[in-house]
């Protein structure tokens, strides 16, 4: 079912050979997935002291305003010239305060200190924006978490009014949220003031996860990693009810040595037969996995579901969805408003490269297609926040083929957010027998969308 080069627009067809291309594809997927999870292993992060809530972070505002006459006001080559001091605040805390250069803006950076450095994005830091032909202030960045893809944007819009901006991994969780003062006077405001100015507009929640909350989904992704050693990719392979290890398509049943030969949809059913076959004794039927569970498509494309099978992933990760949730949940969790992520908490997406002020909408839920993957971190992300007791199936899908061209679902993945003990958030990806970086994992599919459906986080893990 699976083509792992995520480029080709060759039509699909289920159960065939991996092209000499894609098999060159699959093995540079795997080498450096399997790079990559050497050094998750060997490489282990370095602690760093615990954030605090937001409403916890020391206020900085008497040392902001100590500085807005010099490092705020002065033109460029003064400010340039200057060195970077260290400060200190009222309760002991050290702050550097340094300039940097870009391309059309510098930076006053206020760094608050973590572990002997001064980072920009430890936990209440704030970074000024100045253009470069003028020296007005243009916006104020400020992270309320020791993350760089988490902080509070602060603009002047027409009119010179403070506007407020919270972004998550390049998603706008808020934007232009319009605050009762002017954009000069929030560069000497205590944090606090400014987001009781946006009020339950502020989506604070998402600036203080609680990293035990997510002790479950690390043990399974510790599961799921500690048997990775067991299994090695054979395309359109699976384990049937019986415990045979069969093709998918409707084919005698084949060898892979010593080891269980799996592709990623064969691998999906192999996560999630390994939660459910510990409650219930027995797997996943494949036969069940491959009917549709809900109408998709439209007459135009019945003809060839054939030949193509353009929902394959599709019905497959519902199906795994609706099972787990039927087991785990009763009646209820096989219902699809419970199983299948149809809303988005992103109201648009951060434009890379541009002047931090300007985004591009993001669109929701498209119907038996899913989210674009470059919102995908975003959306992971608010939901790991909003409820840590799922994990995710993705099906990556996009427009493939000719005379017709058609939503082809050809690739699937198990996606598991959390965040760490360290408070840093990651998602674990595993696909087609390995773990993959996520980042990596989305830039293999630029373009592409992704259904997602859920799935609840159990800790015992027996495939």
């Amino acid at each position: 079912m699976e083509s792992s080069d995520g480029g080709s627009s060759i039509p699909f067809i289920k159960a065939r050979p991996l092209a000499d291309t894609e098999g060159m594809a699959e093995y540079r997927m795997r080498f450096f997935s399997l790079v990559f999870s050497y050094l998750m292993i060997v490489l282990v992060a370095p602690a760093r002291a615990a954030d605090v809530d937001v409403m916890n972070i020391l206020d900085d505002s008497t040392l902001r305003a100590s500085i807005a006459a010099t490092w705020f006001s002065e033109p460029l080559a003064r400010v340039l010239a200057r060195r970077a001091e260290i400060r200190v605040l009222p309760s002991g805390e050290r702050v550097q305060v340094r300039v940097e250069k870009g391309p059309a803006e510098f930076m006053v950076i206020l760094a608050r200190e973590k572990e002997g450095a001064f980072p920009v994005h430890a936990q209440g830091s704030w970074v000024l924006y100045r253009r470069i032909s003028d020296g007005a202030p243009t916006r104020v960045r400020i992270f309320p978490r020791s993350d760089p893809y988490m902080y509070v944007q602060l603009r002047s819009e027409a009119g010179g009014r403070a506007v407020l901006d919270a972004v998550a991994y390049g998603g706008y969780l808020v934007r232009s949220v319009m605050l009762p003062v002017e954009f000069p006077k929030v560069l000497e405001m205590p944090l606090e003031r400014i987001l009781a100015y946006a009020g339950d507009a502020f989506p604070r929640r998402y600036f203080e996860p609680h990293v035990q909350d997510y002790a479950d989904a690390r043990s399974l992704s510790a599961a799921v990693r500690g048997r990775l050693g067991e299994l090695v990719y054979a395309d359109d392979a699976a384990i049937d009810e019986a415990g045979i290890n069969v093709p998918i398509a409707d084919r005698p049943a084949m060898g892979y040595g010593d080891k269980i030969g799996l592709n990623c949809s064969g691998f999906a059913k192999w996560v999630v037969d390994g939660i459910l076959r510990p409650l219930t004794g027995r797997r996943l039927s494949i036969d069940a996995l491959k009917k549709p569970p809900l109408e998709r498509g439209s007459s135009f494309s019945e003809p060839f579901d054939a030949d193509r099978d353009p929902y394959f992933g599709l019905d497959w990760t519902r199906n795994l969805a609706a099972s787990a949730g039927s087991v785990l949940r009763g009646a209820r969790g096989a219902d699809p408003a419970e199983y299948e992520v149809r809303s988005s908490p992103i109201v648009s997406l951060r434009v890379s490269g541009g002047d931090g002020g300007t985004s591009s909408t993001y669109p929701g839920y498209l119907k038996d297609a899913g989210f674009p993957l470059d919102g995908l971190k975003a959306i992971l992300y608010a939901l790991a926040v909003d409820d840590p007791s799922w994990f995710y199936l993705a099906s990556i899908n996009e427009d493939r083929g000719s005379e017709p061209v058609l939503r082809q679902h050809f690739h699937v993945a198990v996606l598991i957010p959390q965040f760490e003990e360290n408070g840093l958030f990651r998602i674990a990806v595993f696909e087609s027998t390995v773990e993959t970086d996520f980042d990596a994992f989305a830039a293999r599919y630029p373009g592409r969308l992704a259904n997602l459906t859920r799935i609840p986080v159990e800790t015992r893990f027996e495939p």
